[in-house]
C-alpha cells in the first residue's frame, strides 16, 4: 500500500509489484547459478569492482520483465543506469550482488530487486540461488524468508553480538571500516566480511547477523535490505544519524538497542566523523 492507502497498479499481465519482482529474482538467479563455477570473461569497472557475462545476462532478463509489466516506471540498475519513465515508483535492480564470492567460487551471492515511490521503498526481494532463499517484504506487512515471517536479532550488548561489513571501493572509506573494528575488538563476539551487502541485510533481517554497517553503498546495493530489516523490526540509518533511504550511502542495520551501543562503541572512531 502506498502511505495514503491507495494500491500499487497492477502489471500489464495482472501481477503485483511483488510479484513481478519475485518472478523477475528467480530468474536472474537462475541465469547466475547456471554461469556459477564456468570459466568467465572479467572486465573491472574499478580496481575491486569486478562484472562478468552473469552480470549482463542477469540485468537484461531483470529489465526485460520489469519493463514489459511495469513500462512507466524507471529502472536504477547496476550495469545499465538509469532508465526513463513516468512514474514515482522506481525499481532498484543489482543483478548479481557479491560479483567477487562470485567470480572467486564462493558460494554467496544473490540479486536484488526493490521498488521505492518517492524515494521510500516498498517492496524488496533478495534471491540467493545457491540456498533457494528468497527474502521479501512489502511496506506495513512485514519480512518473510521464504514465505514464513522474520525478526532481526534480539542481542544487546556488543560483546554476545555477531557484526557484519564489508570494504567498498573507497581505499580511504575502507581504510575507516577496518580502524572501526580494532576500535571496538575485542568487545564483540566476531565479525564477518560478507561480500554482499545485499545477502548481509537480508541476514540482519532475519538475525543470522546481528548488525551490518558499510561506508559506500551504492542504491541498488541498500534498497531493499533497509526494507527488509525495518520489516523484520530493525532500523536502519546511516553513520551520520539519518533515516536511511535508497540514495543514503552508509549504512547501519540492526535492533533498536544494539544501534545504541555500537554507536557509542564507535564514538571516536574515524568511521562516523
Amino acid at each position: 500500500m502506498k502511505s495514503g492507502g491507495e494500491k500499487f497498479p497492477s502489471s500489464t499481465s495482472g501481477m503485483t509489484a511483488m510479484q513481478v519482482a519475485i518472478k523477475a529474482a528467480r530468474c536472474a538467479g537462475d541465469i547466475t547459478l547456471n554461469w556459477f563455477t564456468k570459466v568467465l570473461d572479467v572486465s573491472y569497472k574499478g580496481r575491486t569492482n569486478p562484472v562478468t557475462q552473469a552480470d549482463l545476462e542477469a540485468e537484461t532478463a531483470v529489465l526485460n520483465i520489469l519493463q514489459k509489466e511495469f513500462p512507466e516506471y524507471p529502472i536504477l540498475a547496476e550495469e545499465s543506469g538509469l532508465s526513463t519513465g513516468s512514474s514515482t515508483y522506481k525499481w532498484y535492480v543489482d543483478p548479481l550482488d557479491g560479483t567477487r564470492n562470485f567470480v572467486q567460487g564462493i558460494p554467496h551471492f544473490c540479486t536484488a530487486i526493490a521498488l521505492a515511490d518517492s524515494n521510500e521503498v516498498i517492496i524488496a526481494a533478495t534471491y540467493d540461488p545457491i540456498r533457494k532463499e528468497l527474502f521479501t517484504a512489502e511496506k506495513g506487512k512485514g519480512a518473510y524468508l521464504n514465505e514464513n515471517p522474520i525478526k532481526v536479532g534480539k542481542k544487546l550488548e556488543l560483546e554476545n553480538s555477531m557484526l557484519g561489513f564489508d570494504l567498498g571501493y573507497s581505499d580511504e572509506e575502507a581504510a575507516k571500516a577496518i580502524e572501526l573494528i580494532s576500535h571496538i575488538w575485542p568487545n564483540m563476539q566476531s565479525f564477518r566480511l560478507m561480500g554482499s551487502s545485499a545477502l548481509a541485510m537480508a541476514y540482519t533481517a532475519c538475525g543470522r547477523i546481528d548488525l551490518y554497517f558499510h561506508q559506500t553503498l551504492s542504491p541498488w546495493d541498500v534498497a531493499g535490505g533497509i526494507l527488509l530489516v525495518r520489516e523484520a523490526g530493525g532500523v536502519c540509518q546511516d553513520r551520520y544519524n539519518k533515516h536511511s533511504h535508497p540514495e543514503t550511502q552508509s549504512i547501519i542495520g540492526t535492533n533498536k538497542n544494539l544501534l545504541q551501543n555500537f554507536l557509542i562503541a564507535s564514538s571516536g572512531s574515524s568511521w562516523i566523523k
